[in-house]
């Protein structure tokens, strides 16, 4: 089963994906110990796994018999420069404002 391309907001769209990352960022875990968190099926979990992992949120290292998941930074860069973009209109709308405003004052 092929997984889905899916951009960076819609990897994160998913609850359940977003709580492994949370998970993730505490400390890296076997994908059997992530699974441990969920009421879902290993496959589904799986799946998850497997689009994070593509999405580049996330790495997996094999361990003796263990796969281990870590978080990555190349997931995230999308939303950080979304995110930034949007920081940075609203400060320069605010800036606008208070000038704006500091101009109508009377002195």
């Amino acid at each position: 089963m092929a997984i889905p391309t899916l951009d960076a907001f819609q990897v994160i769209g998913d609850p359940s994906r977003r709580k492994m990352l949370m998970l993730l960022s505490e400390e890296n875990l076997t994908i059997n110990n992530l699974a441990d968190h969920f009421e879902m099926s290993r496959p589904a979990v799986s799946k998850h796994i497997k689009i994070l992992y593509t999405a580049g949120f996330i790495a997996i290292e094999d361990i003796g018999r263990e796969r281990y998941c870590s978080l990555k930074p190349d997931g995230f860069n999308e939303l950080k420069e979304w995110l930034t973009y949007f920081d940075q209109f609203w400060a320069s709308k605010l800036k606008n404002l208070a000038t704006l405003l500091n101009n109508k004052l009377p002195n």
